[in-house]
């Protein structure tokens, strides 16, 4: 009788155990709760802040993406930075020339936009493009931003401030 209710004991903390570390484990009830990452580790990222980059020329956008589960797509946008307006992801603080402290009227301003879907199951993905500046854009001061998503829906921003020149 005692051995019978040490079995049933033992039986009944092995179901709860085997049970508890089913619930524990990779399946789809797992969530992802953390931020994909956008980084310049181990390349020359670009571009970063202060750059100049001439109209008609070339942005050779180049990062490296990480997600611990799974990358989902990425977003370029580029827009005027006339009124001298900050996203807040850099401390950098970029050289101004003595005519930039009054603010412009956009003449013809530059908007790029564009979305990327990273390929499915990629928890690490490097992105490279070659973005062209149109030649006929008003030249100043842009932002270019990036934003990473992975699949979970978490999304990373980075804004960086380049100079668009003659």
């Amino acid at each position: 009788m005692k051995n019978l209710k040490y079995m049933s004991l033992i039986m009944a903390l092995a179901s709860t155990f085997t049970l508890g570390f089913i619930s524990c484990g990779d399946d789809d009830d797992t969530k992802d709760m953390t931020y994909p990452v956008i980084s310049a580790e181990g390349i020359t990222a670009n571009p970063v802040d202060c750059q100049v980059y001439q109209r008609g020329s070339v942005i050779p956008f180049h990062y490296v993406f990480t997600d611990d589960t799974e990358l989902g797509a990425y977003n370029i946008e580029i827009h005027t930075n006339a009124d001298h307006h900050t996203h807040s992801t850099s401390s950098v603080e970029c050289e101004e020339e003595e005519h930039e402290h009054e603010h412009h009227q956009a003449v013809k301003p530059w908007v790029y936009n564009q979305d990327f879907q990273i390929p499915a199951g990629q928890r690490t993905f490097e992105a490279r493009h070659d973005i062209v500046i149109p030649a006929d854009i008003d030249e100043g001061d842009y932002h270019f931003m990036l934003r990473l998503t992975d699949r979970a829906g978490w999304q990373q921003l980075r804004a960086v401030a380049i100079k668009i020149t003659d």
